[in-house]
């Protein structure tokens, strides 16, 4: 596959720097694009985002729930950027506006006390981790009908769109059998509307953190993790349509990360 030029990327990076809540045709759908250069985009977004005041604080990876690729035809998990402007607090009301197509995601966050390698075992990636906790990641799509492609959404940021973190709490290797067999149910307005289990994110959120180790170990773009970061692993269900007026909450069973709730404006 032939690399598309710097010119190329910097283009498809300023266009989607520039659409802000507004639709595009996916970028796949009139000339070929790979995983390498959408994750030059990756980089190329970051740079106009930092230049317009944003700092990264984390990762989110994306398409981890092997659930749900058959649904979006995406079978491979991908990562974007988390940042301090797309972090929001608990109790406050997320306004919708802004954000195309969005979608609440339930999912298990980890803060990093020390950077993970794809050659650790469980036991060891979890020892990177300072705290855990869970979370909501609100995604978006601004490719109409959520239609794409792999690097679409790579080109996207991993259709990452805002990031709640519940309660933190301190890790120790006694969290390591719960974090690979626990459950969790997604609710809005108090019903029920779908449970997710965290084999679903790779085998468990520890593995799905050591996988993007792995993909960044593989990247010459894109900076390593570090500690100090946070990531998010991934949705245990599949990604809900939300509106405005609603409230969605969350709540596991056999992982003592307490409960969590959003509501949007």
């Amino acid at each position: 596959m032939t690399m598309l030029s710097d010119g190329r990327i910097a283009e498809i990076a300023r266009t989607v720097h520039d659409a802000g809540g507004a639709s595009l045709a996916p970028f796949t759908g009139s000339e070929e694009i790979g995983t390498a250069d959408a994750y030059r985009v990756t980089a190329a977004l970051a740079s106009l985002r930092r230049a317009d005041g944003a700092r990264p604080v984390g990762r989110k990876i994306g398409f981890t729930n092997r659930t749900i690729w058959p649904i979006y035809d995406v079978h491979a998990p991908v990562w974007g950027h988390v940042w301090d402007r797309t972090l929001v607090s608990e109790g406050e009301k997320v306004a919708l506006s802004g954000l195309s197509e969005p979608r609440i995601e339930p999912e298990i966050v980890f803060g990093l006390a020390a950077t993970p390698h794809s050659g650790m075992d469980d036991a060891e990636v979890l020892a990177c981790c300072t705290w855990v906790a869970a979370g909501f990641e609100v995604v978006q799509s601004p490719y109409p009908g959520w239609r794409f492609t792999l690097p679409d959404t790579i080109i996207a940021g991993g259709m990452h769109g805002r990031l709640l973190i519940g309660a933190r709490r301190t890790v120790s290797p006694e969290w390591l059998g719960p974090l690979s067999g626990f459950s969790c149910t997604l609710s809005r307005d108090g019903e029920a509307v779908e449970t997710g289990a965290s084999e679903n994110v790779l085998g468990g959120p520890l593995k799905a953190l050591r996988h993007l180790a792995g993909l960044l170990a593989e990247d010459d773009v894109n900076e390593g993790l570090a500690p100090g970061e946070v990531v998010t692993t991934g949705t245990l269900t599949d990604a809900w349509p939300v509106r405005a007026g609603e409230t969605w909450s969350m709540a596991c069973d056999g992982l003592d990360v307490g409960g969590i709730s959003i509501t949007f404006a």
